[in-house]
């Protein structure tokens, strides 16, 4: 229920006001001075309230200044006498949304009340929007605590409130666009819109239209005037994403509008003018472009204001248990379940694997491991083949082995630039493993051979075989 103040030193006026607005389910507290009406709307929450121009004392002009000092955050109706506009115009000044004239018109006066309510309601609603918003684009929300996410966020938070041009570089999956949207919502336009298109997944005789928007008649098909993108973006951010797909004959054009902020629509002369900020983002290297003459290198430069570097999620594989318990617990909130548990060994393959499809590999591959997943815990024959198998390039098997053979050895450390004795390490691993199986067995065979899964026969002719016949060899 809406709760309504009425300021009036009129009785009757407030009884009136009282008797009509209950009538219509509304709660209506009254007030007979300035004063006293200020003092109720620091002691509780009121939706609305309406005050008399014209009372003893304090008066409508001197409540309105009070509220507006005190940044009382609740709309107003005056109530004014016919004929006195100025004092009128005064009050819309000072934050007044409407005002009334006696004698009152009740059915002109719920329309107002109605009308106020409803856009403050809608103003909350934006308000939560935004926040809602601003925590979803969070800078934290670009998930990683390797060094070099690190300095991401440092960048993002230090630019997300300027005008600056933006050239956001990274592979294909690994999150150009939440960058785009970490900026905006985090800068000042996060009121008006963010407008993404995507230069390579539009016809190329259609991306000046699409950008630029067109007039009627400017080509066959062109039945009616079409605004373009950054129009639309007028007041906020365009996000020009594959921006080295954008056919070169529009790069011109484009280098116009990063300039001057004008250009015309295809088939326009009148020149329209946009408060735009461009952000930008590719995973090509544009530098090399520009040296194969694909890409203007003066746009290249007006774009390049201020470079961001995504890196690929295999060059920061600390962040990807950090990325899987966060997709792990978005996939159970949007499913209201527990999120699923995942094993040491599954943990071990999945932080070893290359992901060449970055942070949307890894997302995907959740998703469907939770909608297969029968059991509460992902364990390695959920994983996808090829990741189980570490998508046959080897990287995250030599880790696993790296980071879980007894003795310490570093698969980086034996690596040299012709490669690697493949047979000599194996028989370095399989030493160490048998010393190690000794050590703990207390050299009892029997018991060695136990933890390492072999029978005392097979066990001995590798202590020999190996040279490991004597107890110093293996203390």
């Amino acid at each position: 229920m809406y709760s309504i103040l009425v300021v009036d030193d009129n009785e009757s006026i407030r009884d009136l006001l009282s008797e009509f607005l209950n009538s219509h389910g509304f709660e209506v507290t009254g007030a007979s001075d300035g004063q006293a009406g200020l003092d109720l709307m620091k002691q509780q929450r009121f939706d609305l309230f309406f005050v008399d121009l014209v009372m003893p004392g304090m008066g409508g002009l001197d409540v309105l200044r009070e509220v507006k000092a005190l940044q009382i955050n609740i709309p107003s109706i005056v109530i004014t006498a016919f004929g006195s506009i100025s004092t009128t115009v005064e009050a819309m000044r000072l934050g007044a949304f409407d005002y009334i004239t006696k004698p009152f018109n009740l059915d002109e006066l719920l329309i107002i009340v109605n009308r106020v309510l409803d856009l403050q309601r809608l103003q909350k609603e934006n308000a939560t929007l935004k926040k809602q918003l601003k925590e979803k684009f969070n800078f934290r929300k670009v998930i990683g605590n390797s060094p070099r996410m690190q300095s991401l966020y440092r960048i993002i938070e230090k630019i997300s409130d300027t005008d600056s041009t933006v050239l956001i570089s990274g592979e294909s999956g690994t999150g150009k666009e939440l960058v785009a949207k970490t900026i905006h919502f985090n800068s000042s336009r996060v009121s008006n819109p963010f407008v993404p298109i995507n230069c390579g997944a539009i016809p190329k005789d259609l991306v000046e239209s699409e950008l630029f928007g067109h007039e009627k008649g400017a080509f066959t098909g062109a039945i009616s005037t079409r605004v373009g993108r950054f129009e639309l973006a007028n007041g906020g951010t365009i996000f020009l994403d594959e921006i080295g797909e954008l056919p070169y004959p529009l790069q011109v054009k484009l280098l116009r509008v990063v300039q001057e902020r004008e250009f015309e629509r295809v088939g326009g002369t009148r020149t329209i003018k946009v408060d735009v900020r461009i952000l930008a983002a590719t995973n090509r290297d544009l530098k090399e472009a520009v040296n194969e003459g694909k890409f203007r290198e003066d746009l290249y430069y007006r774009l390049n204001v201020i470079p961001i570097q995504i890196p690929p999620l295999r060059e920061r594989d600390d962040d990807v248990l950090l990325l899987l318990d966060h997709f792990l617990h978005e996939f159970a909130r949007k499913k209201k379940k527990a999120p699923l548990k995942v094993s040491t060994d599954a943990s071990r393959l999945m932080r070893g694997y290359d992901w060449p499809g970055n942070v949307r590999e890894l997302e995907n591959a959740v998703e469907r491991m939770i909608i297969l997943n029968e059991r509460g815990m992902i364990e390695v024959d959920d994983l996808p083949e090829h990741i189980q198998s570490n998508g046959g390039n080897g990287r995250g098997t030599l880790k696993a082995v790296a980071q879980t053979i007894p003795g310490g050895f570093q698969v980086e450390s034996l690596w040299k630039e012709s490669g690697i004795d493949l047979n000599g390490t194996i028989d370095m691993f399989e030493r160490s493993l048998i010393i190690h199986a000794l050590q703990q067995s207390g050299g009892v065979k029997n018991k060695a051979a136990a933890l390492l899964g072999l029978n005392r026969t097979t066990l001995t002719e590798k202590i020999k075989k190996k040279g490991l016949m004597a107890p110093s060899n293996v203390s």
